[in-house]
């Protein structure tokens, strides 16, 4: 669970606060002064009295030296823009008014999430009614994660009715093509997942509704990654050890999002928090094996996996369908092998 310090001596309802962020955050207050003592983590609140300058130049000091993108956000007086200005000056980067507010404070630590979604109005313009829907409704799946409540079960399953149909309208090609366009690495694999899930559910003669189950889950699958710092989230080149680490917990915190939303199918939080499980228990976060995974995941993990290698990054190029399916054969008793020979189709796609 993601662990937030909370410097200071200002704060007030702090069993409040603690209850708030339960299921998302470990809260644990500290005086001031461990601040300068200790190394700071990744999410640091300080609520002190700006007015008294008596540790400013330390802190200042300090916070030279907080991690890479950590963030550090500064309680203040709404009306004391004195107070803002002197915080960003000592080094923070955002701002939070008294009373301290739960949603708000997590508004701020997760508010780079929100760039993901921005969107090139030529992309907006060519993408076709089921790109767009799955565009919008990942936006709101996102921000559901970062906010805590829960995602629009309705909106995700109208937005799975467009994409069924632009896939079955355009074909699967053409949407690896428009999805190829969007900026964000993250929405970009998501959407390919997507268009794949559901063309698979076609190859495999699926009905509608079992394929509109499919695009659900294709949306919904990588909603922990709304919790994962963006600087590992879009790093522009490969992951290194300790980044890699933080990655792989996204599906843990996927499951953490959507473990109290009621109505929610069962089978769609195994997919969320097991899709990167293979059948020799290989796989992550839990190591399952063989019939413990379910044909929806290993559906997806197929998907997930295609997707991935024929993404668009900065740092490589795609890989062709060919080549991308000969390593999932390459992956032997890793994967279904029925589905993954049910999934040749794909082979001639992401050209």
């Amino acid at each position: 669970m993601h662990q937030i310090a909370y410097f200071g001596d200002l704060c007030r309802n702090r069993d409040r606060l603690r209850k708030q962020l339960a299921s998302l955050f470990q809260i644990e207050f500290r005086p001031l002064q461990s601040s300068l003592d200790t190394q700071l983590g990744h999410y640091s609140v300080f609520d002190f009295d700006l007015n008294d300058t008596t540790h400013l130049l330390k802190l200042k000091d300090k916070l030279k030296s907080r991690p890479k993108d950590a963030k550090v956000i500064f309680v203040t007086e709404k009306a004391s823009r004195l107070q803002e200005t002197r915080a960003l000056a000592l080094g923070a980067t955002d701002v939070i008014h008294r009373p301290v507010d739960a949603r708000a404070l997590i508004s701020k630590i997760w508010s780079e999430a929100r760039s993901l979604a921005d969107e090139d109005p030529k992309f907006a313009e060519t993408s076709g009614p089921g790109v767009l829907a799955a565009a919008d409704t990942l936006r709101g799946i996102f921000s559901s994660a970062c906010s805590g409540a829960p995602p629009d079960s309705n909106a995700i399953q109208s937005a799975g009715d467009a994409v069924v149909g632009q896939v079955e309208a355009q074909g699967l090609s053409a949407w690896i093509d428009t999805v190829r366009a969007h900026h964000s690495q993250t929405y970009q694999h998501c959407l390919l997942v997507t268009g794949l899930a559901v063309a698979f559910g076609q190859q495999l003669g699926a009905s509608r509704a079992d394929r509109q189950r499919l695009s659900f889950a294709g949306m919904l699958h990588d909603i922990g990654k709304a919790r994962i710092p963006l600087a590992i989230l879009e790093k522009a080149g490969r992951l290194d050890d300790a980044e890699m680490a933080v990655m792989r917990k996204h599906p843990q915190y996927g499951l953490d999002a959507l473990g109290t939303v009621s109505g929610l199918p069962s089978e769609m939080l195994d997919m969320v928090v097991h899709h990167h499980e293979l059948l020799d228990g290989s796989g992550y976060p839990h190591g399952l094996m063989g019939n413990e995974i379910s044909d929806l995941v290993r559906i997806m993990t197929i998907s997930d996996i295609f997707g991935a290698l024929i993404e668009r990054r900065s740092y490589k190029p795609p890989l062709s369908g060919e080549a991308a399916y000969q390593i999932l054969t390459d992956m032997g008793s890793k994967l279904d092998a029925d589905l993954v020979r049910a999934f040749r189709f794909a082979a001639k796609l992401g050209q």
